[in-house]
C-alpha cells in the first residue's frame, strides 16, 4: 500500500521523515505497532492487538494511519479481505534536515528519541537478565556489547558515522523483508554514536 498522503510535511520520502510522520509516531499505539512490526516482522492487526494487548479494532485504525504517512503497507498476496497482513516500510528512518528549529517538532521528536532509547535498553537489559534462561546457549552467546571512546573533529565525526551507516545497511540489505526462514529469529543490532557531555570540565 502507497502512502496516501503527499503532503512534503507529512511525506516519507528516502527515509526522511517530514513533521507529520514524526507526530504520527508520536501517539503511544502507533509507536508500539511501528516497533512490533520493525522487531518482530509482518503481522495482522488481531495478532498485534494480541501482542500489544490492544482491541484489533485500535490496531486497524493506527495501521491505516501509519500506512498514509509511508511507514508500514499491506503485504502483497498474503492474507485475506477480513485479515490483512501489515509490514513495516524497509529502510532507516531520519528526521527532515531543519525540522528541529520548530519548537513543536522539536519536542515530539525529542520525545520520540527518548521512547526508542528506552525501549532499546530495556530490550537489552531483558537480555541481558534472561538470555541465559531462555535462550539456546548458541544463540546467548553470540551477543556482543562493544563500546569505543574516541577525540574526533565534527568532520571526523560525520564521516564516520556516514561510513558506518552505508556499512551497515549493506550488510543486512539481504536479510530485510526475510520471513519463515528455517532456524531464523529476531535479533536487533543496536548502534548509537554521540558527542559526550563531560559534567566534569570547568564551565
Amino acid at each position: 500500500m502507497e502512502a496516501e498522503s503527499r503532503d512534503p510535511q507529512t511525506e516519507r520520502s528516502d527515509g526522511i521523515a517530514g513533521i507529520g510522520v514524526v507526530k504520527a509516531l508520536a501517539h503511544p499505539v502507533r509507536f508500539d505497532l511501528f516497533n512490533a512490526l520493525t522487531d518482530f516482522g509482518p503481522a495482522t492487526a488481531s495478532g498485534l492487538a494480541e501482542r500489544l494487548g490492544e482491541s484489533s479494532g485500535s490496531t486497524s485504525y493506527h495501521l491505516r494511519e501509519l500506512a498514509k504517512h509511508g511507514l508500514v503497507r499491506e503485504v502483497e498476496g498474503r492474507g485475506t479481505a477480513r485479515e490483512r497482513w501489515w509490514e513495516r516500510v524497509p529502510g532507516p528512518l531520519r528526521l527532515a534536515s531543519g525540522s528541529r528549529a520548530d519548537p513543536v517538532v522539536r519536542e515530539v521528536s525529542d520525545e520520540l528519541v527518548d521512547r526508542w532509547n528506552e525501549q532499546r535498553a530495556a530490550q537489552l537489559e531483558e537480555f541481558v537478565r534472561r538470555g541465559d534462561e531462555v535462550l539456546e546457549p548458541e544463540w546467548a552467546s553470540l551477543a556482543t556489547f562493544t563500546t569505543s571512546s574516541l577525540r574526533l573533529t565534527r568532520a571526523e565525526f560525520d564521516a564516520l558515522i556516514t561510513a558506518y551507516d552505508a556499512w551497515l545497511q549493506e550488510q543486512v540489505a539481504e536479510y530485510r523483508g526475510r520471513d519463515g526462514v528455517p532456524g531464523a529469529r529476531p535479533v536487533q543490532i543496536q548502534f548509537n554514536a554521540f558527542p559526550l557531555i563531560d559534567r566534569g570540565a570547568a564551565s
